[in-house]
C-alpha cells in the first residue's frame, strides 16, 4: 500500500557527509549583557540623537531608496521580463515598466535616520516598560560587526513575536551597526502611519503569496538581489514566514533564502554570511492572543487602532529576553563540494532559470541546519521547566514537589544539551516563585498547591468550561514547547521502546523513523538523517543512564523508568492528539475537503469527546497540531492534496490511513527496511 510504503521509507539520502550534526558534548556559550542597564542611566533624547556612522560592507556609502529602485528597474532580469509580458500580452512594454513601477513603490522601503531616531526614542521608553532585562551576547555582536565589513549578510532571527524585528533593529543601532532591511508582510502597510514609520525604519513589504504573477515576482526578486549584491545594508527575514503561535520553531519557507542565495551561484558575490539568531521570551507578549487563534478564533487585522488599545499592556511586565547572535555561516563553505556553480554560467544572468534539484535540495538543507543554530542557542528560563513538570500533574500539584521535579528536570535538560539561564543568586524555591508571580495569568499557588489560573471554569456551560480549561492548557503548553525540541529525539526512542515493547534496536528504531516521519512537520529533523537522530536519542538516554545498548538490543536500566516514562508524558500530547485527528480523517471525511472544512470540522470533533469525557487530550483542539497532522498524512502518502483555481483540496484514503492509525497505536508492527546497519 502507498501510504504504508510511504511511512516505512527511510528519508531521502543526501549528497556527501550532511551538512548540520549537533555537538553532544556540552559547549560553551557567549556572556550575555543587559543592554536595557545603561538605558536606564542614561537620557533617552540622547541615546536617540547620538552620532550614528555604522561601518558597511567594503566602506559603501548608504545608497538612496530611489536610486535602488532605479537601478531594480533597469536591471537586465526585470526589462526582460516586461518585453516577454508585452510580446505575450500584446501591451506597450511601457504599460507594463509602469506595473513595475507601481510594485515597486508599495513594496521599497524608504529607510531615513530620522525615523531610525524617532524608533530608538520611542522604543527605549517602551522597552524600559515592558521587560525587565534585554540580553544579547557581545561576542555575536562582534563577529556581526566583523562579517557586515567583509560580505553580503542575512539576518535569519526567530519570529515568536512582533517584536523581533522592533528589537532587532534597536540592537543594531545601540551597537553601531548598519541597520538591516527587513521583509515584512504587506498587512503593515494598512496600518495608517506606522506602516509609513516601519517603511522609513527600513521594512520592505511583500504580498503574502504572488501566484502566477511573474512581473512582481521578477521585480521582488531584483529589488532583494540588488541590496544584498551591493551590501547596502544587511537583509532581514524570517525563516519560518510568521510568527510561532505555539513557541514551537515552524518548519522553514525556501522562496526568499533562494533569492538571497542566487547572487553567490551566479557568482555576483564572492561570499554571503547566514547569522541564525535565538531570540527568547521569559513571557511572550502575544502569549494570550495566540491561545485564541489556536481555538479558532480569528487573529485581529494589523491596525493603528489596534496597536493603540494594546498600550495597556505597558502596565504589564514581560519579564526578560535574550537575543543569542549565532556564528556567521558562510554560503560558500557550505556549499563548497556540495553545488556546481557550472550550470549558470551556460545562461545569461538575466535569463530567469529554474534552480536544479540538488539546488533545492541544497537551499532545503541550509533552511534546516539555521533553524537547527536557532533551536540550539534559544535560552530557556525556569518558568518552562515548571510548565512541563505542571501539565504532567494536573490538575494541581504540591509546591514543594514541584520545586523537586523542576530541579531534575534542569539536571536532565542540561544533560540533553539545553541552554538555561537560571536567575543569579536565587535558589530553586525564589526562582520558582518568581516565574510564578511573572506568568501569574497561567497558574497560581493556592494553599501550598499550584494550580492552573483558569477562573472562571466553573461558570457556564459545557462547551464554555472546555473552551477556558483548553485556553489555560494552550497558554501553559506554550511554555513546554520551547523544552520539546531539546527533548524530541531521546523521546522518541522513549515512545518507540514503550509502544513496540520490544528490546530489539531493529524494532525501535523502525518505529522511531515512523514517529520521525509523523511529526515532521511539528518539530525540526534534518532531511535525510533518521538513523543519525536516533543514534543522538540512545546517545542521550545512554548519558543520563536511562538505558544501555549493544549492537543488537536496547535495554532500559532500573533507574531508566523515570527518566522514560516522564519523556513519554511530554510527548503524549501529540500521540494521542494525532492518533484523534486520524481518527476524525479515518470516520468522518468520507468526501474531498479543503482546510477551511478540515479545521472546524475536526475542532467539533475533539470538542464532543472533551465534552463527554472520552478524552483529557485539550491540544488537539490547536489547529495548528491539525495542520500539522494533515500534512504529515499528505507527506505519508493516506491523504492526496490537489491544487484548485481556489486554493487546495485533500481526498482521504481510508485504508491507508487506518493503516497508519494502527501503526501508530502499535496494533501492527512498522515494516521498515534499515538503511544502515545499527
Amino acid at each position: 500500500m502507498a501510504a504504508a510504503t510511504a511511512a516505512a521509507a527511510p528519508g531521502r539520502g543526501r549528497r556527501g557527509a550532511p551538512m548540520y550534526s549537533k555537538e553532544l558534548t556540552s559547549k560553551k556559550r557567549d556572556e550575555f549583557e543587559d543592554i536595557l542597564e545603561e538605558r536606564r542611566l542614561s537620557s533617552d533624547l540622547r541615546y536617540a540623537m547620538k552620532c550614528y556612522t555604522p561601518v558597511i560592507y567594503k566602506g559603501l556609502s548608504p545608497c538612496k531608496p530611489n536610486a535602488i529602485k532605479s537601478a531594480v528597474l533597469q536591471s537586465e532580469q526585470v526589462q526582460y521580463v516586461i518585453k516577454q509580458l508585452a510580446k505575450e500580452m500584446g501591451e506597450s512594454p511601457d504599460i507594463i515598466q509602469e506595473e513595475a513601477m507601481e510594485i515597486l513603490d508599495e513594496m521599497g522601503h524608504n529607510m531615513q535616520l530620522g525615523a531610525v531616531r524617532f524608533f530608538a526614542f520611542t522604543l527605549s521608553k517602551i522597552f524600559k516598560q515592558l521587560f525587565q532585562r534585554v540580553c544579547v551576547n557581545e561576542e555575536g555582536m562582534q563577529r556581526l560587526q566583523h562579517a557586515i565589513q567583509e560580505h553580503p549578510v542575512v539576518l535569519l532571527p526567530s519570529h515568536r513575536s512582533y517584536i523581533d524585528f522592533l528589537m532587532l533593529s534597536y540592537l543594531l543601532y545601540t551597537y553601531d551597526l548598519a541597520l538591516p532591511v527587513i521583509a515584512a508582510g504587506i498587512d503593515f502597510l494598512g496600518m495608517k502611519i506606522v506602516g509609513e514609520l516601519l517603511r522609513r525604519a527600513g521594512a520592505f513589504f511583500m504580498r503574502r503569496s504572488f501566484g502566477g504573477n511573474r512581473l512582481y515576482w521578477a521585480v521582488f526578486a531584483e529589488y532583494v538581489k540588488t541590496m544584498l549584491r551591493n551590501g547596502y545594508a544587511p537583509v532581514e527575514f524570517f525563516l519560518e514566514g510568521t510568527r510561532s503561535r505555539t513557541a514551537k520553531t515552524l518548519t522553514p519557507k525556501f522562496g526568499l533564502l533562494s533569492i538571497v542565495m542566487e547572487p553567490f551561484f551566479k557568482r555576483e558575490v564572492f561570499d554571503t554570511y547566514l547569522v541564525p539568531i535565538s531570540i527568547s521570551y521569559e513571557r511572550i507578549l502575544e502569549e494570550s492572543l495566540y491561545a485564541y487563534e489556536l481555538l479558532g478564533v480569528p487573529k485581529p487585522k494589523e491596525s493603528t487602532s489596534g496597536l493603540l488599545k494594546a498600550r495597556r499592556i505597558l502596565s504589564d511586565n514581560f519579564g526578560t529576553i535574550h537575543i543569542y547572535i549565532g556564528q556567521p555561516v558562510s554560503l560558500r563553505t557550505l556549499a563548497s563540494g556540495r553545488i556546481s556553480r557550472c550550470p549558470y554560467n551556460l545562461v545569461p544572468r538575466h535569463l530567469p532559470q529554474k534552480p536544479s534539484e540538488d539546488i533545492q535540495e541544497f537551499v532545503s538543507d541550509v533552511a534546516y541546519k539555521m533553524e537547527l543554530l536557532q533551536i540550539e542557542n534559544m535560552v530557556l528560563s525556569p518558568w518552562v521547566l515548571v510548565a512541563a513538570v505542571l501539565l504532567q500533574n494536573l490538575p494541581a500539584m504540591d509546591f514543594e514537589l514541584l520545586i523537586e521535579k523542576t530541579l531534575w528536570l534542569k539536571g536532565l535538560t542540561q544533560t540533553f544539551g539545553g541552554f538555561i539561564e537560571w536567575p543569579d543568586n536565587l535558589c530553586a524555591k525564589k526562582a520558582i516563585m518568581s516565574g510564578l508571580t511573572l506568568h501569574s495569568n497561567i497558574a497560581r499557588l493556592v494553599d501550598g498547591h499550584v494550580v492552573l489560573n483558569d477562573k472562571g471554569v466553573e461558570d457556564g456551560g459545557v462547551g464554555e468550561i472546555v473552551f477556558k480549561h483548553a485556553l489555560a492548557i494552550l497558554t501553559c503548553a506554550t511554555y513546554r514547547n520551547q523544552l520539546l525540541n531539546v527533548f524530541v529525539r531521546p523521546s522518541l526512542v522513549a515512545i518507540a521502546l514503550q509502544m513496540t515493547r520490544s528490546f530489539r534496536k531493529e524494532e525501535v528504531y523502525n518505529y522511531f523513523s515512523f514517529l520521525r516521519d509523523v511529526f515532521s512537520d511539528e518539530f525540526i529533523f534534518f532531511p535525510g538523517i533518521s538513523l543519525k537522530d536516533f543514534e543522538e536519542g540512545c546517545f542521550l538516554l545512554t548519558k543520563c543512564d536511562a538505558i544501555q545498548t549493544n549492537q543488537q538490543e536496547i535495554y532500559p536500566t532500573n533507574k531508566g523508568g523515570v527518566i522514560v516514562s516522564f519523556l513519554s508524558a511530554m510527548f503524549r500530547p501529540f500521540v494521542e492528539g494525532y492518533q484523534l485527528i486520524f481518527r476524525y480523517l479515518s470516520k468522518e471525511a468520507k468526501e474531498a475537503f479543503t482546510e477551511k472544512q478540515f479545521i472546524p470540522g475536526v475542532r467539533n470533533f475533539v470538542f464532543q469527546l472533551l465534552e463527554k469525557g472520552n478524552t483529557q487530550c485539550y491540544e488537539a483542539l490547536s489547529s495548528d497540531m491539525q495542520k500539522n497532522a494533515l500534512a504529515a498524512l499528505v507527506l505519508l502518502g493516506a491523504v492526496k492534496k490537489e491544487k484548485m483555481s481556489n486554493g487546495f483540496t485533500y481526498n482521504v484514503n481510508q485504508e491507508a490511513v487506518n493503516k497508519i492509525l494502527d501503526m501508530f497505536d502499535a496494533r501492527i508492527p512498522v515494516q521498515k527496511p534499515v538503511a544502515a546497519r545499527l
